[in-house]
């Protein structure tokens, strides 16, 4: 879709491309200590964000006071509880698989920079976040080979436009079982459940420990039966369908189960289906709640650098040649495949919701970058080699075009400076806030009175990653503009960590989290 620019944008367009090209490219070579955004309130405002997503009955510490209790009937049609978790995106659906890598991406974050993350004063928010989740997946799990992974369906959900706490839609629950397989959710949450048990090792010792004992269960049941969880649960398909498989997933469940556990089955798991389940054949340029190979590929890549993996230095390598193929990429230093960029210097993926993409590089490159330093290597690219410093840079004009570095002077974390969107596709955000107006708001009378409206959202979604751009860097805040306004958790949950790595470098390091095992 060509987007409008307003004002002056829309006269000056070209020459503003071409400025703010140039800009890009001068800030990714600053030095990377000058202080061009504050790092420490977009990280503050990226965990206040999983807040206003919150599913269920809200704690007495909430802070985003707009929300209310909702969804406290999940699960009871089918005689389980459901009641919590995350709601995705600007709809009041459910989705296990998004969910899921929602809080894996988060728990990584938080094992790499908690100490940063600390620093900045947000540790417990960061721990609260991904708690939110876990807590619904042990719910979820019912049985050892059960779980529960989509609460509503799309399409009746899309029929309406209501606040959670009015909703009207069906709230059936959908689950994977041995008959109705679904080895993608479940590796996903397994990998979720054993990345969280390694944040909670030194805080919460019991938590970790239950967290641990339903990884490994889901592991197993979904290597056991293995399927897509889209042909178990078709109202998945067209939302969020699993279009990489479930292979990939499998490899990452284990992996994170490896660093979770040091147990060798794990390992042994990598190795050995390494080759059979494309953890060393696909070379992929993107990474994603779908697409979880590069995420596998880095983690085992970075193995290498321990004395008790030498033996498996063939294979690992295998892993670590196509983790650094997608850095390449990024980069635009292959000399065939690399990922696009738009004018203004975005990684550009494809259309719908491309802000995903863009954050999740910009989170393996800041820790590829910094694996690169703690070993004395650089990154051997078709176009030469690159140095860590070099690669962080990059990582940081892509989170500093998010924050306003760009050709619309525009900041798509909600929230963050005086520029951001307005008219987020959120239901919640878009519509009077329950704490204000208890009268109930109907199906179609949501579309009628507040869907429509040209005025901004009466509710900031702050925190919120929004789709972003086009290709040609325009942006058009509209709340019908769904592939543009619309956000997701996983959009800002790869960003916590980088946030805080940037934030450190600014000097905001003061607090030390407990120990945290690093992955």
């Amino acid at each position: 879709m060509e987007g409008r620019k307003l004002g002056n944008v829309q006269k000056h367009s070209k020459f503003l491309q071409r400025y703010f090209g140039l800009i890009s490219i001068i800030l990714a070579i600053l030095p990377l200590g000058c202080k061009s955004f504050d790092y420490g309130e977009a990280l503050s405002k990226s965990l206040l964000y999983f807040e206003s997503q919150r599913s269920g009955r809200l704690p007495h510490n909430q802070r985003v006071t707009w929300r209310h209790h909702s969804g406290l009937t999940d699960g009871l049609e089918q005689g389980v509880d459901l009641v919590g978790g995350y709601y995705d995106a600007g709809d009041n659906v459910k989705f296990g698989l998004p969910m899921a890598f929602t809080v894996t991406m988060l728990s990584w974050g938080v094992i790499e920079y908690g100490e940063q993350i600390a620093g900045a004063g947000e540790y417990h928010h960061a721990l609260e976040a991904i708690k939110w989740g876990t807590d619904f997946f042990i719910k979820a799990h019912t049985h050892p080979n059960v779980l529960w992974a989509e609460v509503g369906e799309g399409d009746t959900d899309h029929y309406c436009w209501q606040r959670p706490e009015d909703m009207t839609t069906s709230r059936q629950a959908y689950k994977v079982d041995a008959n109705n397989p679904g080895s993608d959710v479940a590796g996903e949450t397994a990998a979720a459940m054993a990345a969280a048990s390694i944040v909670f090792r030194r805080t919460n010792p019991h938590y970790s420990h239950l967290l641990l004992h339903h990884a490994k269960q889901l592991f197993e049941f979904g290597d056991k039966y293995r399927g897509k969880y889209d042909e178990s649960i078709g109202v998945a398909k067209g939302y969020y369908s699993s279009v990489s498989g479930y292979m990939d997933e499998l490899l990452w469940a284990a992996l994170w189960l490896y660093k979770a556990t040091d147990k060798d089955d794990y390992l042994r798991y990598i190795l050995e289906k390494a080759h059979l389940f494309g953890g060393i054949t696909w070379a992929m340029t993107e990474f994603s709640w779908d697409v979880k190979y590069v995420g596998v590929q880095l983690i085992a890549s970075k193995l290498l650098m321990e004395e008790k993996h030498k033996e498996h230095k063939r294979i690992l390598e295998q892993y670590r040649s196509q983790a650094e193929h997608y850095l390449c990429a990024c980069l635009n230093k292959n000399n065939v495949t690399n990922v696009e960029r738009t004018p203004g210097g975005l990684l550009y993926i494809r259309q719908w919701n491309n802000m995903q993409y863009v954050s999740t590089a910009a989170f393996l490159l800041t820790l590829y970058s910094d694996h690169l330093q703690a070993s004395n290597q650089k990154l051997g690219c078709h176009k030469g080699l690159v140095g860590p410093r070099e690669i962080l840079s990059f990582a940081k004009s892509q989170v500093d075009y998010i924050l306003g570095s760009n050709p619309m002077a525009m900041s798509y974390l909600v929230g963050y400076g005086s520029n951001y969107p307005r008219r987020v596709h959120h239901r919640g955000a878009s519509t009077e806030s329950y704490k204000e107006n208890k009268g109930f708001i109907g199906c179609t009378q949501g579309y009628d009175n507040w869907y429509g409206r040209g005025g901004p959202n009466p509710n900031v979604l702050v925190g919120a990653l929004v789709g972003g751009p086009d290709s040609k860097d325009e942006f058009r805040d509209e709340r019908s503009n769904y592939m543009q306004t619309e956000a997701c958790t996983y959009n800002t949950a790869t960003l916590v960590g980088v946030f805080a790595k940037l934030h450190g470098l600014q000097g905001g390091l003061s607090v030390n989290p407990p120990s945290i095992a690093s992955a």
